[in-house]
C-alpha cells in the first residue's frame, strides 16, 4: 500500500477515535476500531477456458463498544471517503451496548503502548499480478497434459489484505498488510471421471513455480493413463500423506486439540493433565512460529501483544495450550499472543530424503503402500476424542511391494488424530513446504501451513471403499 494511502487508513481511525472520545466523555466506555481492506482477484478455469475472471475490493470497520460487562459490536462495508457514515457507525454501537447482556467475567480492553507497522510481507508484484501473468502461469503448470478427453481447470487467486486498528484507552495504532496467492490446477478425465491436482501457495511472487506444477501434474496424469483403476479391499494400510492432507489434519487441531477455550468447554481431546506429557509421535514437533513469511504471519496480535515462536508439541510432548485474550479472561488463564486471524503453524520436517513425487515413487518399498495427497470433505465426529472422518480424492496411488502402480478409487479414512500423528508415524520428509489454507468465502485472510511434503504412517484402517470415483 503506498505511504499516502496507509496515512489516509491511520489518519481516519484517528478521527473516528477522537469522535469516540468525543461522544463517550465521562462515561467510561472504550471502543475499539478495526479496519480490514482487500483487494481480491480470481480468475477461474473450467473446460481449458477461463469461465470467470473478476476482483473486488472492500474495505470494512468493525466497531466495538464495552462498558464495563457489557459489550456490542457493529459491522459495516465502507469507503475511507465516507467518514460520516463511519462516524454513524461509531453512534449505533454506542447505542447498542447499552442493551447488552452482561458478561459473566470482565473483558480485557487493549492498550497499545507503542504503535506498531509490519508490511514486510507484502510483495506489490504478487499483489497485482496481471491477468495475462495469471493467465501464462497456469497454461504452463498444465502445458503439454490437455488432450481430447482430459480437461484443465482450476483457480489463480491473489490479492493484498491491509488490517489496522486503534482503541480509545491510546493513541497508538497497529498496522499489518499482507500479499497472498492460491494456485490450484486439477486435470480430469471427461469419461473415466478420474482427477488429478496440484496446488501453490504464494507470498511473494518469486513464491509461484509453474515447472513444478506441471511435473507433478505430468508424472500422476502418465499413472492415471496406463494403469486401471481399482477398488481396494477394507483393512488396514500404510499411508503415505501428502503436504494438503498433514496440513488439513494439523490445521484442524486448532480447533479441537491446542485451543484453550475449546478445551475448557469440552471440544479439545487434550487435557489441561497432559501438558508436560507425551501425547504424539516424538517425531512431531508443532509451533506457531511468525518468523515463517509463508503463512502470511501476525508479528504482534491484536492486543499489542509481541508474538515470538510458541512451541505446541516437542517430539511428541505437548507443551500448552494457546489462549486468545477474551478466552483468557472467561477462564482466568495467561493470554498467549493468540487473538489473531490465524496463527503460523509450522510442522517441523523428519529425516526422510523425499521431497518430490517423482523421490516417492522411487524409493524402494517393503511392502504395499497407499499414496493419499489430498483428504476431502473433512469433518469432526468426535472432538473429544479427536476423531474426524474424510475421504481420499485427486491423485491417489498405492505404490506396490514389487515396484508397481496402483490406481485406488475413493477411499474414507475415519481416525483419530492421536493414532494419525502417534507413534504409528514411520517417517517424516527432510523438506518441507507451505500448503494453503485460506478459505474461499467471506473477508480475506490468508492461511497457509508449513508442513513436511511427506508422512508415513503405518497400520490405519480404511472404513469405506467406493468402487467408482
Amino acid at each position: 500500500m503506498a505511504a499516502n494511502q496507509k496515512d489516509r487508513v491511520l489518519n481516519t481511525l484517528k478521527a473516528l477515535r477522537q469522535y469516540a472520545l468525543e461522544k463517550t466523555a465521562g462515561r467510561g466506555l472504550e471502543i475499539g476500531l478495526l479496519y480490514h481492506e482487500e483487494d481480491s482477484y480470481l480468475m477461474r478455469f473450467a473446460n481449458a477456458a477461463i469461465s470467470l475472471n473478476t476482483n473486488e475490493h472492500l474495505i470494512r470497520l468493525d466497531i466495538d463498544a464495552t462498558e464495563g460487562r457489557k459489550r456490542a459490536s457493529y459491522a459495516l462495508i465502507t469507503d475511507l471517503s465516507k467518514l460520516d457514515e463511519m462516524k454513524r457507525g461509531v453512534d449505533t454501537v454506542i447505542e447498542l451496548v447499552q442493551h447488552a447482556q452482561p458478561l459473566n467475567y470482565d473483558p480485557t480492553i487493549p492498550h497499545y503502548p507503542e504503535s506498531f507497522s509490519d508490511e514486510s510481507h507484502y510483495d506489490p508484484a504478487l499483489a497485482q499480478i496481471s491477468n495475462k501473468e495469471r493467465l501464462a502461469f497456469f497454461n504452463q503448470a498444465v502445458a503439454g497434459l490437455e488432450t481430447e478427453m482430459i480437461k484443465p481447470s482450476g483457480i489463480f487467486a491473489n490479492g493484498s489484505t491491509t488490517v489496522a486498528m486503534i482503541y480509545t484507552t491510546s493513541e497508538h495504532t497497529q498496522y499489518f498488510q499482507h500479499s497472498d496467492a492460491q494456485v490450484i490446477t486439477v486435470l480430469a478425465h471427461t469419461e473415466l471421471k478420474w482427477e488429478v491436482i496440484a496446488e501453490a501457495s504464494a507470498q511473494r511472487k518469486a513464491d509461484l513455480q509453474a515447472g513444478k506444477l506441471n511435473r507433478e501434474l505430468a508424472t500422476l496424469v502418465k499413472l492415471y493413463q496406463e494403469v486401471p483403476a481399482q477398488q481396494l479391499p477394507l483393512g488396514r494400510y500404510d499411508i503415505v500423506f501428502g503436504p494438503a492432507a498433514i496440513a488439513e489434519m494439523a490445521s484442524i487441531m486448532r480447533w479441537i486439540g491446542f485451543t484453550g477455550g475449546n478445551m475448557k468447554r469440552g471440544f479439545s481431546f487434550l487435557t489441561e493433565a497432559q501438558v508436560g506429557q507425551k501425547v504424539l509421535s516424538a517425531q512431531f514437533s508443532l509451533s506457531d512460529d511468525p518468523s515463517h513469511r509463508e503463512t502470511f504471519p501476525f508479528r504482534r496480535d491484536f492486543y499489542g501483544m509481541k508474538r515470538e515462536g510458541f512451541p505446541i508439541f516437542k517430539q511428541g510432548v505437548f507443551q500448552g495450550f494457546t489462549w486468545m485474550q477474551d478466552d483468557a479472561d472467561e477462564f482466568q488463564a495467561q493470554p498467549t499472543g493468540h487473538t489473531v486471524s490465524h496463527p503460523s503453524l509450522v510442522l517441523e520436517g523428519g529425516t526422510q530424503a523425499v521431497g518430490t513425487l517423482q523421490e516417492l515413487l522411487a524409493m524402494p518399498r517393503e511392502r504395499d503402500l497407499l499414496y493419499i495427497p489430498y483428504l476431502h470433505y473433512m469433518n469432526i465426529v468426535n472432538p473429544s476424542k479427536g476423531v474426524f472422518t474424510a475421504s481420499s480424492r485427486f491423485g491417489a496411488l498405492l505404490l506396490k511391494q514389487d515396484g508397481s502402480v496402483g490406481i485406488p478409487y475413493n477411499v474414507r479414512l475415519t481416525q483419530s488424530l492421536l493414532d494419525v500423528f502417534g507413534d504409528n508415524i514411520a517417517w517424516m520428509s527432510k523438506q518441507t513446504e507451505a500448503y494453503n489454507l485460506s478459505a474461499s468465502y467471506g473477508r480475506r485472510n490468508p492461511v497457509a501451513m508449513v508442513t513436511p511434503v511427506y508422512m508415513r504412517v503405518n497400520d490405519l484402517e480404511i472404513s469405506h471403499s467406493n468402487n467408482a470415483y
